[in-house]
Parts: structure tokens; sequence; C-alpha cells
């Protein structure tokens, strides 16, 4: 027997033996074509299949079984899902509750059936996208924001248009219905964005982080402000001063390529979405201290952001998890999740008045959703735009973090919060109603 009909075998002896005890709803494909049905009710040959590229793969989850090695396969394309995408094939083993009934199998049998394939020969490779410098972001010496920003969001203006609506939003959405499609949630979002700060025609606002610029042509458009943008990205700058041109918008709206640091203000109005998850938690006072000083007496600030759930202790909660790792490392280097009871804290502690907190947790979950499918329908043209790695990682991520909203492990809140000199009315409306009218 060749050393691949040996590593064949054991395979098939390996999954055999998973089948007795897992009973999924899908089989395994190994490199020769061949399946393993991992359940009674698991098909005929269309069916779902986790598809493995070579022994090695095996190797590689054997001796390591991190969600890290998963992601790396797969960014690879050494391990694919065949019969359906890969978030359904993620929703159907959490319905069957794989993780669970994995660590129930029999480990001692589970050894004696893999034994052959910890030796197998592997080819594999690192990814080509990983981030090079210190990726928690958690040593300040360290930070390079405009490193970590541009690692992200400077992979490919037309990559983004592929599954992003008109106005390249690249933050959640907001549903009046959960049936509207991805533009008019976006729409929506800009539009509860600027009746939340309450923008009146003349004020002076600001986006920090603003993306690829649709907040602020939206707000010169429809609210009649004199709107500026900063971005540390050096394409979503320049994509947003051929927008504000193409717009004739050039005497309402402005936008840099600078660090909100160097801004001096003041503002009436700022908006900060997608922005503070960012900063770093340590660099939160920094932040908030300086938002509040860019803010006239009066002024209004929406911080818009993810957060994370809060633990029962500070360690608990500042530990790094294996997914937020590899968030870091191959996705947004030097971004942190707060809980919204924390950054609230540090809001007030350096003098904004909260106002409004509100959760849209399921709104991003279907955003994402819809930027996962979009992606999935534009492969071809992803793929010949990125390559195949990062478009794979993409489609994991957006994979992942809808179902991270989904689940609740992932939240997001808009903040509504004020700047005042002296003690007095805040000057906004008694209730909610007018940012609902028709």
């Amino acid at each position: 027997m060749s050393e691949t009909d040996r590593h064949i075998a054991a395979a098939r002896g390996l999954f055999e033996q998973i089948a007795r005890d897992l009973n999924a709803p899908f089989q395994v494909e190994l490199w020769d074509g061949s399946r393993v049905a991992l359940g009674a009710n698991a098909g005929g040959n269309d069916a779902p299949a986790l598809r493995i590229a070579d022994a090695g793969v095996l190797r590689r989850l054997l001796r390591r079984p991190t969600l890290e090695t998963v992601a790396r396969l797969y960014a690879a394309g050494r391990l694919a899902v065949a019969g359906t995408d890969l978030m359904d094939f993620v929703e159907r083993a959490r319905r069957h509750r794989v993780k669970i009934r994995l660590g129930d199998l029999d480990k001692p049998a589970l050894v004696k059936r893999a034994w052959p394939l910890l030796f197998a020969p592997d080819t594999g490779t690192r990814p080509t996208r990983e981030y090079a410098g210190e990726a928690t972001g958690r040593d300040q010496g360290k930070r390079d924001e405009k490193a970590f920003i541009q690692f992200h969001y400077d992979v490919s203006n037309a990559f983004y248009r592929l599954f992003l609506d008109s106005e390249m939003q690249y933050s959640c959405g907001y549903f009046t219905d959960w049936s509207n499609g991805i533009q008019r949630a976006q729409h929506d979002k800009l539009e509860m964005i600027c009746r939340k700060l309450r923008l009146q025609p003349g004020d002076r606002f600001l986006d920090v982080g603003s993306g690829w610029g649709g907040l602020i042509c939206h707000a010169a458009r429809h609210h009649g402000v004199h709107a500026h943008g900063v971005t540390l990205s050096k394409t979503q700058y320049d994509w947003t001063l051929e927008k504000i041109a193409a717009e004739g918008l050039q005497d309402r709206v402005t936008v840099e390529l600078k660090d909100y640091r160097e801004l001096t203000g003041p503002y009436d109005k700022i908006a900060s979405i997608g922005m503070y998850e960012h900063v770093g938690i340590q660099n939160y006072p920094a932040y908030f201290s300086h938002l509040h000083r860019l803010l006239a007496d009066r002024g209004l600030l929406l911080n818009h952001g993810i957060t994370r759930g809060a633990k029962k202790s500070a360690r608990r909660f500042n530990r790094i998890r294996p997914e937020n790792r590899l968030i870091r490392k191959y996705i947004f280097p030097g971004s942190e999740l707060d809980h919204i009871g924390h950054s609230l804290s540090v809001m007030e502690a350096h003098r904004f008045q909260i106002h409004d907190v509100e959760g849209w947790r399921e709104h991003y979950a279907q955003t994402t959703r819809l930027w996962y499918r979009a992606l999935i329908d534009r492969e071809q043209a992803a793929r010949a735009e990125v390559g195949d790695e990062t478009y794979r990682m993409w489609i994991a991520y957006l994979a992942g973090v809808s179902l991270s909203f989904q689940d609740g492990s992932l939240r997001i809140f808009q903040t509504l919060a004020s700047k005042h000199k002296a003690k007095g009315p805040s000057g906004l409306p008694p209730t909610r109603a007018d940012l609902y009218r028709a």
C-alpha cells in the first residue's frame, strides 16, 4: 500500500469513527474524491460536505486544533465546503451542536485511527495577508493607527464596491423593515444619524473616520450642513474627493487625510461611526476628551460602535479570546471592543451628558448577512480583484461576524451625547417622535 493509500485509509477510518457518535447532517470529502457520511441522514453525493485538500490538513488539525488553524486552512483553500455556502454549513453544525458532540467523542479510539496522519507531509504556507506588526494594539509604543486602518480599508475600493451599497457604507444599516435591502437600510441609517444629531442648515458637522464620504455628502445634500470628514485611508480619501466633485458639493463638503487628533474645531455636531473600535480602550479618555474639545457648547456627539458584553471581572473581560486575536491578526489589527457600560462611564467622566443609547445588534446581523450574500454572488469578480485568499478571508469574517451579532456575543450601540459648559436645559426635543417622522 502506498503512503497516499495509507493516509486515505486512515482518514476514512478516523471519520467513520467520528460518525458513530457525531451523527452530523453532512459529509467529509477526502482528497481522492471519496466521501464519508458523518450521520445517517447526511444524504447523497450532493449533500453538504467539508472538503479536505490533502493529508497535511488533517495533520495540522490534529496537532494544533485551534480556530486559527481552521481559519488559515480555509483561507488557503485547503479546507472548503461543498454543496452549500460557509454560513449555511456553520449554521447546520451549530443546530446539531457539533462542537459539543465533538467533545464527547472517544479520544483514545480517535488517536489510534489518526496516528498515521500525524506524520503526513504538509506543504502549506502562511497566509500572505497577515499584519506584520503588533496586532493587538495594546502596546501603546507600537500602535500605528495609520498602518492599522490602511491594512483593512486599503484592500481595494473596487472590492468593497462589490458588496456595499452605492454610498459605500461599511457600518451597520438600519432596517425599518427586515425585508428591506441593503441600499434602503443604509440610506435609512444615514438619515437616522442626521436626525439624531438634529442637523440644521449651516451647522458645522464633523465625521470622524469618514470612510468613503457617504455621511458627509448625505448630510450636506439633505440637511444643508457644512460637512468635514477625516480618514487615515488613502483609498477612501481619494474616493471621497472624487465623490464630492462628482456631486458638486465642493462648497459644502471637505475631507482630509488626517488623524482626528490633529483637528482643532469647533464643530456644532460630530459623528463617530464605526470608529472607536479602532481607538483602543486605553485610549478612550484621550479620544472622548478630544472630541469634547472639538464640540461647540451645546453641541451633539453621536458615537456608533461595536461592543461586547461585560464580564464579572475586568480580568476576564480583558482576556483576548482566540476569535478576537484572529480578527486582529488577519482583519482588523489594533481593534478592541469595549462594553457599553464602560464606554458610557468614560464619556461622562469627560463631561459628556448622555441622552440616548440604542442597541442595533440585530440590524448588524442582517447587514453583515446581506454583505456576505452579495460577496458570494460576485465571487468571480472578487477573486479577480483581491485574490482567492483575501476573498475567502472576507467570506469567513462576514459569516462569523453575522452569526456573532445574531447570537449576541457582539453588540452595537448608538450613543447620543451633548456638551454643556453650564447647567440648564439640553435644548433637545422632549420625545423621540421627531426621529420617526415620515
